[in-house]
């Protein structure tokens, strides 16, 4: 009987020390590892600037482009590992499912999260199903992540009585759990993942720290061991976002006013402002600190007022993806901690007694409140009025430290 072959592991690496550690550890475990470097964006954007903790801090030029650096960065980590290489150029469709997006987003008056669309369309739908094709068994990837297996029936509880008369049997079910470095958690950006994309994805960085991540690093003697963290948007790195939207959005000079209508100052598109945002442009020797609360496209209108107006008590949602696949349910739970029955008879209760949280934003602080389903719209409803609540970002929500998918905030309810 013939040995089974090692299963082949296209990773997708950018150059950064976390895909780097990833095909490491990888390559440790004895399997057939290749890297992968995607080539998404190879302009030089006036926008991107030199910042002190990103990667242009190491280049110095305001119109340099990383890719050229960070392929060879993937080209010498390769070489160390003595693992191939390979480049895929999917710069056409990162423009067009993800770039268009984040401009067509602003210019709507939404603020988008361009790399949570990075990672739906590019890296887990078009490079997922290239590497496949060429014979990968899997992808990996530097995500600080972690997927564990498990009883798909176990999801939703005991099996039902129409389940065990017909002997159903347990298919595999993949959960999609926070990585273990809480700072570092980038489950935020994976949320739309599916069954299917999970079973083919490893994240092999996930049990580990940043920390622990470079000291790896260290000891695989990996050239990228010591190199800064990435920042800023996928594959374009640190840019102004303002400048960066100039290249695509014309300016159009617009009033500034209170919640009352008094016109406050000038700016130069509603546009470019965002929920929440304390530095605002055209608007100075004001007795108090004011923030925008509101933006009105039509009418070309940025609305600030105190800090206590970008609160709001939920939102409703658009898009709700649930990575357990499903497709009707509706959780309800309380703020002290005891689950309520469904509303509905149709409804599957499938939560257990303890709160679901949510991070409206990316970064480590998760929010509690129920997720429901009312007049056929999602909502989630914070235990306590949030600040700054985003039409046009995503609302990723937990089950302690299992991600259970989220949507796109749509409206902010007050």
């Amino acid at each position: 009987m013939s040995r089974k072959a090692k299963p082949t592991i296209f990773v997708a690496m950018s150059g950064g020390v976390d895909s780097s550690v990833a095909a490491a550890l990888l390559k440790q475990a004895g399997f057939d590892v290749v890297g992968v470097f995607m080539k998404n964006w190879t302009q030089s954007p006036s926008a991107v600037r030199p910042r002190a903790h990103g990667r242009e801090e190491v280049e110095g030029s305001q119109n340099f482009c990383t890719a050229e650096a960070d392929f060879a960065d993937v080209r010498a980590v390769c070489q160390r590992l003595g693992i191939p290489y390979y480049t895929f150029n999917f710069e056409k469709e990162y423009k067009k499912k993800v770039l268009d997006y984040f401009f067509a987003e602003y210019k709507a008056g939404r603020t988008p999260n361009p790399d949570v669309m990075c990672n739906k369309e590019i890296k887990f739908d078009l490079f997922l199903k290239k590497c496949l094709a060429l014979g990968a068994d899997f992808i990996a990837t530097g995500h600080y992540a972690q997927r564990v297996t498990g009883n798909a029936l176990g999801v939703m509880g005991e099996k039902s009585k129409k389940a065990r008369s017909h002997n159903a049997q347990l298919t595999t079910h993949y959960t999609l759990l926070k990585g273990n470095d809480p700072i570092k958690d980038q489950t935020y950006f994976l949320h739309n993942l599916t069954q299917e994309q999970l079973a083919k994805t490893l994240f092999p960085v996930g049990k580990y720290s940043k920390k622990q991540a470079r000291a790896l690093a260290r000891k695989f003697n990996l050239p990228t061991a010591e190199k800064k963290d990435s920042q800023g948007i996928c594959f374009i790195g640190p840019i102004d976002v303002r400048t960066f939207l100039k290249t695509v959005i014309k300016t159009k000079t617009g009033k500034i006013v209170n919640q009352e209508g008094k016109v406050l100052g000038a700016h130069e598109g509603a546009w470019f402002y965002t929920i929440g945002q304390r530095r605002v442009e055209g608007l100075a020797g004001q007795p108090h600190p004011l923030y925008v609360i509101g933006t009105d496209i039509k009418k070309n209108l940025v609305i600030v007022g105190p800090d206590s107006a970008t609160y709001g008590k939920g939102v409703i949602l658009e898009n709700l993806h649930l990575i357990g696949g499903v497709s009707s349910v509706e959780y309800r739970v309380s703020s002290g901690g005891q689950t309520k029955r469904p509303s509905s008879r149709n409804s599957q209760l499938i939560t257990r007694n303890y709160l679901l949280t949510a991070k409206p934003r990316y970064g480590p602080d998760v929010y509690p409140g129920e997720l429901m389903r009312k007049n056929n719209r999602w909502q989630f409803i914070f235990d306590k009025p949030e600040r700054a609540l985003t039409p046009g970002q995503s609302l990723v929500i937990y089950d302690q430290k299992t991600c259970l998918g989220g949507g796109v905030i749509d409206k902010v309810t007050k």
